[in-house]
């Protein structure tokens, strides 16, 4: 199948489909190697990166809800060492690998920001947004000039693509973009997960160890496509779209709400080759619509 119309570029990365797995959901990219063309992939955001390891939360992470589910994983991860020694060398020519990273501090970007700005990574995401973490994460996320600095920090270090995710747990998602673009982010990732909660009714308990956590899946799609589209008026730079994907349809609302590009999440876990079906079908929706490519989609959604 011919599926060059979904070839593009993204902060000079060239893309042989707009669609992206998101962190969190795709492990280190090569879990997924029997299920998945890694190299039609966009890119994966490989599982979040601290500068130490991380053992992640205690008790339940993980609770599905109705069209989505509850994760309170709190960023479990080998380390930033171990990530460059180990893991990268053995993925790095397999797909364009994005490193989202999380920090405690503004000077914790700078510093993965620098130790990645090495052969191998095609760009850096910054967690600003995660709801999972009580030290850093969702803090940056929410306050514009905490979001600004990380943002400008992580620049200022590296000579490769900064992509900025974005918190939808805040009242204007469209003045933190415009924070971050003013301080040079080159791209925004938007949504994060929304905070969310379970109780069990038969004990009276809170299901996740962490009482909160981030809500994903198609639940939160409806917001997501409506922060993406309120967004995209809002900056002028490039945005990838994600948030209860499951289908081409779904891809080609956000692209059409102005995203460049998408991020496969939730649904990974329900079809571990559901991208590959989403980049053929959504080929086959543009053949349809008698488009040539992906980019003459984008932002052309009517009032």
């Amino acid at each position: 199948m011919d599926n060059s119309c979904l070839q593009t570029e993204l902060c000079g990365l060239k893309l042989n489909t707009p669609i992206f797995a998101a962190s969190g959901t795709f492990g280190f990219g090569e879990e997924f190697a029997d299920f998945v063309d890694l190299k039609r992939l966009g890119g994966v955001m490989v599982k979040c990166i601290t500068l130490k390891p991380r053992r992640g939360n205690d008790g339940v992470r993980i609770t599905e809800t109705p069209s989505g589910m509850l994760n309170a994983i709190g960023l479990e991860n080998p380390g930033i060492e171990t990530f460059l020694l180990k893991i990268l060398p053995r993925i790095k020519d397999k797909m364009n690998v994005i490193v989202n990273v999380s920090g405690s501090s503004v000077e914790d970007y700078g510093t993965l920001a620098k130790m990645l700005d090495v052969d191998g990574v095609a760009a850096i995401e910054l967690n600003i947004s995660c709801p999972n973490v009580k030290d850093g994460g969702i803090i940056f996320g929410t306050d514009e000039r905490q979001a600004a600095a990380v943002t400008a920090a992580a620049k200022r270090s590296t000579s490769k693509p900064v992509i900025v995710k974005l918190s939808p747990n805040v009242t204007d998602i469209t003045a933190i973009a415009r924070a971050v673009e003013s301080a040079g982010a080159d791209c925004l990732s938007l949504i994060n997960t929304l905070m969310g909660m379970e109780i069990n009714v038969d004990t009276w308990r809170v299901t996740l160890g962490n009482k909160t956590g981030g809500l994903s899946g198609g639940a939160i799609k409806p917001v997501a496509v409506r922060m993406v589209w309120q967004t995209a008026q809002a900056v002028n730079i490039p945005i990838i779209g994600t948030g209860g994907i499951r289908s081409a349809q779904d891809a080609a609302e956000f692209f059409l709400a102005g995203a460049a590009a998408v991020a496969v999440g939730t649904a990974n876990f329900a079809e571990p080759s559901i991208t590959m079906k989403i980049a053929d079908d959504l080929a086959a929706y543009l053949r349809g619509h008698g488009l040539k490519n992906i980019r003459e989609l984008v932002g052309k959604a009517k009032s």
